[in-house]
Parts: C-alpha cells; sequence; structure tokens
C-alpha cells in the first residue's frame, strides 16, 4: 500500500477527523488533505514523524505499511477485523475509568469462555 492509504488506515482507525489530525499535529488541513489525494504527495520526514506520533504509529508504518513497535505509542494492529477495530475506536472514547472497567470485564469473559 502506499503512503496516501496506510496514513488513509491509520486515520479511520484512529476515529479522528482530518481537521483534528492537522491540529494536534500542527499541520494546516490543506497539507493533511494533500497527503490523501489520488496523485498525493509525500510530507517532509518532520511532518510524517507529527502525523504519526498523533496517529499513534510509527513513520515505518506510514510508508512501508509495516508496524515497528513504537514504546512511546499506540501499536496500530494493521489488518484488524472491522468489528474489534470499531470496538477498539468505540472504547478510546470513553474515559480511562470506563476504559479500564470494559477491558477488565472482557478479560474475565475470555477466562470464564475459555474453559471448556
Amino acid at each position: 500500500m502506499s503512503f496516501k492509504d496506510n496514513l488513509r488506515e491509520a486515520i479511520d482507525f484512529s476515529g479522528l477527523e482530518q481537521k483534528e489530525l492537522a491540529y494536534r499535529a500542527n499541520i494546516s488541513l490543506r497539507n493533511i488533505e494533500n497527503y490523501l489525494r489520488e496523485n498525493a504527495s509525500i510530507p517532509s520526514a518532520d511532518k510524517a514523524v507529527q502525523i504519526a506520533q498523533v496517529l499513534g504509529v510509527t513513520v515505518e508504518y506510514l510508508v512501508t505499511g509495516i508496524e515497528i513497535p513504537n514504546k512511546s505509542s499506540v501499536p496500530f494492529i494493521h489488518g484488524i477485523d472491522n468489528d474489534i477495530q470499531q470496538l477498539l475506536k468505540s472504547l478510546r472514547k470513553l474515559s480511562n475509568t470506563k476504559q479500564r472497567i470494559v477491558i477488565k470485564n472482557a478479560l474475565n469473559l475470555y477466562e470464564m469462555l475459555k474453559k471448556p
């Protein structure tokens, strides 16, 4: 996949709108839109780093589509099932306390279901 495709996927996964990404990355909305166009330009290295940091992915992912673990970000899971993506997007919208409750309950449910 191309930079444009990887960027689109990372934006979709993050749940951010282009305008919010631009604001958080301190990049103009026009530049973000240019990176997503059919004949997309590729950002400079410093802009790519800013975008990657906001989206919680590595620059390597944006360029190659292959995620290399980045300790400072939440890892992007390439090719994850759409239902799980939607669950993660929804979970991110909750407060930290509510996220912990959902995760704890999911882990408890998993433990119950894995028993024969």
